[in-house]
Formats: C-alpha cells, sequence, structure tokens
C-alpha cells in the first residue's frame, strides 16, 4: 500500500467518525448536516478539518469543535488534529445532504 492509498484510508476513517457527531440541536451528523467545508490528512497524518456552525452565536460553539478534534484525535495513527471554525461561505440549508433535507422535512 503506498502513502496515496493510506491517505484515502485515513480520509474516509476521519468522515465515519465525522458522521456519528450531531448537532444537539438537529437530529442529523454534522457531516450531512453541511458544517464540514474540508477534511486535509496530510502525509504526517496530521489532519485539518474546515467546519462552520448553523449560526456564528450557535449554543456548541465552545463545544462542538472540541468534541470534533477529540473524536478524529482518537483514531488510531492521526498524530495530530486542527480544526478550523470558518463563516464564509456561511452555512444555510441547501449544503445539507439529501439525505438530511428529507429526514428534517425540507423535501
Amino acid at each position: 500500500m503506498d502513502l496515496k492509498d493510506e491517505i484515502r484510508i485515513y480520509e474516509q476513517a476521519v468522515l465515519n467518525v465525522l458522521k456519528t457527531i450531531y448537532d444537539p440541536e438537529v437530529p442529523v451528523n454534522i457531516f450531512d448536516l453541511g458544517l464540514i467545508y474540508e477534511v486535509i490528512v496530510n502525509q504526517d497524518f496530521t489532519v485539518k478539518i474546515i467546519m462552520t456552525l448553523t449560526a456564528p452565536n450557535c449554543p456548541v460553539a465552545e463545544s462542538l469543535p472540541v468534541d470534533v478534534k477529540e473524536r478524529v484525535s482518537a483514531i488510531s495513527g492521526i498524530k495530530s488534529v486542527e480544526v478550523e471554525i470558518v463563516f464564509e461561505p456561511p452555512w444555510d440549508k441547501d449544503m445539507m445532504s439529501e439525505e438530511a433535507k428529507l429526514d428534517l422535512g425540507f423535501l
């Protein structure tokens, strides 16, 4: 297995973990909710996650990024995790997966 294959495996592992984390106010995981903008797994197996919140004053603004960092850091082989919160572009319901829109009654 080469390095690119290993990175792809780690990327999928990170996505799998992100799909287990839920916004406590919405019964949808943060990935399908569209809060994850980018996942970068570097060659040294450090991870950077660029994400947003449903609103800048979101009640979980302090705890959700910490939860993301802790859970992704628990993946065996991951060296470190950085979570960056951005508000551009601003989140809106069009960023949700079709499944999430269906679950929340938007379709």
